[in-house]
C-alpha cells in the first residue's frame, strides 16, 4: 500500500500545473519542467491540490503512484525554491575552477578533468575547494553531483577527495610499523 501516492499534494502560489495528453507540465517563477504520467495513474486537479489516483490496484500501479507523486512533489519544490548541492575537495592541489561552460577539476592526476556544465544547471565556486551545484531539476543536479564527486571519490586512509558537504568519510586506520 502506498502511503506516499495517496497524499494529497498542495500547489504554491505563483505555480500552474497542467495535464495534457498524459504530460504533467509544472510552470513557477524559476522554469519549467514536464514529466510523462505512467500507464494506469491519472492526474486530478482540484483548486490548490493535486492528487494522483491508481486505476487498478496492481502492484506495480502501487509502487508507480508513490514514485509519480514524489516527481511532482520535487517539480512543485524545483521551481519555487529549486535545488542546490554542495561539494568539497581536500588534498594538496586539489581544485575547482570554472572557465565558459566547463567545470575544470584538478584532483592529483597528471592534467586537468574538465566537465561541460549541463543546460539548466548552474555551477558556483565560492572558493577554490568549494562548489556549489543549483538547479531546478532535482534529478539533474543530483546527477552531475555524482558524475563531479566520481572524478575523485574520498579515500579512507588520507580522507583526500570530492565529498558532498554533508558526507562523513569513516577513515581507517593505516598500517602499524613492526
Amino acid at each position: 500500500m502506498s502511503r506516499i501516492g495517496d497524499r494529497k499534494l498542495v500547489i504554491p502560489a505563483g505555480v500552474t500545473v497542467t495535464v495534457d495528453n498524459g504530460v504533467i507540465t509544472v510552470n513557477g517563477p524559476k522554469g519549467e519542467l514536464t514529466t510523462k504520467v505512467i500507464n494506469n495513474l491519472e492526474v486530478k486537479i482540484e483548486g490548490d491540490t493535486l492528487e494522483v489516483l491508481k486505476g487498478n490496484d496492481s502492484s506495480t500501479t502501487n509502487m508507480m503512484q508513490g514514485t509519480l507523486n514524489a516527481n511532482i512533489n520535487n517539480m512543485l519544490v524545483g521551481v519555487t525554491k529549486g535545488f542546490t548541492k554542495g561539494l568539497e575537495i581536500i588534498g594538496v592541489g586539489y581544485r575547482f575552477s570554472t572557465k565558459g561552460n566547463k567545470l575544470v577539476i584538478n584532483a592529483g592526476y597528471s592534467h586537468p578533468v574538465e566537465m561541460d556544465i549541463p543546460e539548466g544547471i548552474k555551477v558556483e565556486v565560492p572558493s577554490n575547494t568549494e562548489l556549489t551545484i543549483n538547479g531546478i531539476d532535482k534529478i539533474l543536479v543530483g546527477e552531475f553531483a555524482a558524475q563531479v564527486r566520481k572524478v575523485r571519490q574520498p579515500e579512507p586512509y588520507k580522507g583526500k577527495g570530492i565529498r558532498y558537504k554533508d558526507e562523513h568519510v569513516r577513515r581507517k586506520e593505516g598500517k602499524k610499523a613492526a
